[in-house]
């Protein structure tokens, strides 16, 4: 079990830092890298190591700061952290690209795992949205939240999820990497399709008439009442509804500014195809 409750958080706690050794290891580990492989590819795009750099400090920011410290103690803090792995650094992970990097960076057994058929299933549309469908509410509505608060390891597993999951989404939402790909004005329903998942779950938790998690009682800060523990469950529940759909609706921007684009570069050549035909 983790230790004792905490002291009720106020804002001078900001300043507070959950340093975890193996957390620290694992994003300079990612980190060098990602920059040691994107220097052995030629051309690669700047931007896309930019991204990165950008991921792995919203990752550092959402688990190892304030947030970090606190998740454990309040929900709300919890649902935050969650929403930006998943829908914040993940999509800016996708921005970089890390597969594509991996299969230029790589030799013949790298490029032959990412062409394998697992691979292949991972990456497939279908799967990443319904992985995402089916994650967020198992993670936030089951017994599972129990499981996480009583053994760190599940909560740093979970973390894990939140960051791949997403990744896995937003992939396919940008469509920046090879692979199967949809069509630029289906990736815009592919994103709303998954908004009332975020939906349900929030509405389910901010609709609780009790806790539905026994382990906040145990973990909520120092002199909590019941009440206050399912009015955090509550807001929990409204910044996962409010805060996730719109997130969701913000990455639905550069989605549609790039379906513009294609549709107007595949005009341009459909023009120029009906002049050389003289139509």
């Amino acid at each position: 079990m983790p230790s004792m409750s905490m002291q009720p958080f106020s804002w001078h706690h900001l300043d507070q830092w959950h340093l975890g050794a193996l957390a620290i290891v694992l994003l300079l580990g990612a980190g060098a890298t990602y920059y040691v492989a994107s220097r052995r590819v030629v051309n690669w795009p700047q931007s896309r190591v930019m991204w990165f750099f950008i991921g792995l400090l919203i990752t550092f920011l959402a688990t190892q700061s304030a947030l970090g410290v606190y998740d454990m103690e309040y929900f709300s803090a919890h649902m935050i952290q969650h929403l930006l792995l998943i829908m914040v650094a993940a999509p800016v992970f996708a921005l970089s690209a890390p597969l594509d990097l991996a299969y230029e960076a790589g030799g013949t057994r790298m490029r032959h795992a990412l062409d394998g058929r697992i691979m292949k299933v991972v990456t497939h549309p279908l799967f990443g949205f319904a992985a995402y469908f089916v994650f967020i509410p198992v993670t936030h509505l089951t017994n599972l939240m129990n499981l996480m608060m009583q053994h760190p390891w599940v909560h740093h597993l979970e973390q894990i999820g939140f960051l791949v999951v997403g990744y896995l989404f937003f992939r396919v939402a940008f469509g920046l990497e090879r692979g199967v790909t949809i069509h630029p004005g289906l990736r815009l329903v592919y994103v709303m399709a998954a908004v009332p998942v975020d939906t349900f779950t929030g509405l389910a938790l901010v609709m609780s008439s009790r806790d539905p998690f026994s382990s906040y009682a145990m973990m909520a800060p120092v002199g909590s009442s019941k009440a206050w523990v399912l009015s955090n469950v509550h807001l929990g529940g409204a910044i996962m509804w409010i805060g996730g759909d719109a997130l969701m609706l913000l990455a639905c921007i550069p989605i549609a500014v790039a379906w513009v684009k294609w549709e107007t570069v595949r005009t341009r050549e459909l023009d120029a195809q009906l002049d050389a035909q003289g139509i």
